[in-house]
This record gives C-alpha cells, sequence and structure tokens, in this order.
C-alpha cells in the first residue's frame, strides 16, 4: 500500500484540491486533511479509492505521453574546456542547475551547481575547467519513449538527455517532467 506521503505528492503533482478529492470520494476536507498529516489512519477502503481516484485522474492528465511531448529544445550545452567562470554564466543565464557537458561535439558528462560551487571554494578555481569536476553523463532516451517511464530514470538522475536519430538534441529535467505530466506547456504529437 502507498505511504499517505506518497498519496499526498500524487495529489499536489497533479493539482487537485483537498476538496475535490474529498468531494469526489464522498469524504470530508478534515477528515482528508487529517489522513495526510498522519492524525488519523485511513481504512483500506479508503486508502484504495483515493489510489483509484489518483490514477484516473493521472491517465487524464498524461494519455501515454511520449518523451517528445515534455522535453525541451533546444539541448543548452557547456564544453568541456570551459572555465568555471563560463559555466557559471551559462547555468545562471539559462535558469538551469545542470547541464551536459560536450567534447568535439560529443556528450562526455554533466555539471551541476553543486559541482560548480564545490570547485569555486578551491583557491585555484580561476585554472579549474569543466572537465576538472565532470560529472556522470545523463541516460539518453529516444524522443518516442514512453514518458510514464521517466520517473523511474529521474528518481536515479538529474536529467535525462533526448535523442533524435541517435543525435541528443534535447532535455527532460524533473521540472520538466512535472509540467507536462500537468498539462503546462505541454508539447503534442506534430508541434515541436
Amino acid at each position: 500500500m502507498e505511504t499517505l506521503v506518497e498519496l499526498r505528492r500524487r495529489r499536489l503533482a497533479l493539482g487537485i484540491p483537498l476538496g475535490e478529492l474529498a468531494r469526489a470520494i464522498g469524504r470530508s476536507t478534515a477528515t482528508l486533511s487529517r489522513i495526510e498529516r498522519g492524525r488519523i489512519r485511513p481504512s483500506y477502503d479508503l486508502v484504495q479509492q483515493i489510489v483509484a481516484y489518483l490514477a484516473e485522474r493521472e491517465a487524464v492528465a498524461s494519455p501515454h505521453l511520449q518523451t517528445k511531448e515534455v522535453l525541451r529544445r533546444p539541448l543548452i550545452t557547456v564544453e568541456a574546456s570551459a572555465s568555471l567562470a563560463d559555466a557559471s554564466r551559462r547555468l545562471d543565464s539559462g535558469g538551469f542547475s545542470q547541464l551536459p557537458v560536450v567534447e568535439e561535439g560529443r556528450v562526455v558528462g554533466a555539471v551541476s551547481e553543486g559541482a560548480v560551487l564545490r570547485a569555486l571554494q578551491n583557491t585555484a578555481s580561476r585554472r579549474i575547467r569543466v572537465r576538472d569536476i565532470l560529472e556522470p553523463a545523463y541516460p539518453i532516451v529516444d524522443e518516442a519513449f514512453p514518458a510514464e517511464l521517466l520517473p523511474a530514470l529521474l528518481a536515479r538522475y538529474p536529467a535525462v538527455l533526448v535523442a533524435t536519430h541517435g543525435v541528443p538534441d534535447g532535455i527532460v529535467t524533473k521540472a520538466d517532467l512535472i509540467r507536462g505530466l500537468r498539462g503546462v506547456a505541454l508539447r503534442r504529437p506534430g508541434s515541436g
């Protein structure tokens, strides 16, 4: 059985107000609030009602999406030879928390805000290049990869690269996936 915290997270991810859920399953908002906060233990049947309602809403929110419908293009990268200052500017200007790192047109790893911040603590940070703080590369999937499988990858990696004809040209982060599953800024087939 799912934890109550997980059920609350699913409800919030779908943007469902507590009152809406309460009306849908025939319970009071106060009761559901106490359940979500762990103040009372719900019956197995009540949890099954909540799970069923959330599953139904998730199916409506994400009707068999493909990765191409939630990715962000173009793929913004940073060169392995770039300085920390250049990487910092690239991260900051795009509002990114991580970027793929390329060398000679090939993805060789990744760099995150955390890695840059750790490196900036070093007194010799002016000489450090992105290749010196390289983190593992993100997994690469095809643009037709089922979006419902992305959460498992994003639980282990900060991002997933998306390839068209074998060439990475897009990215999906946790924020992109959440927006896509909620229907915000979602691109449908044929629109991008």
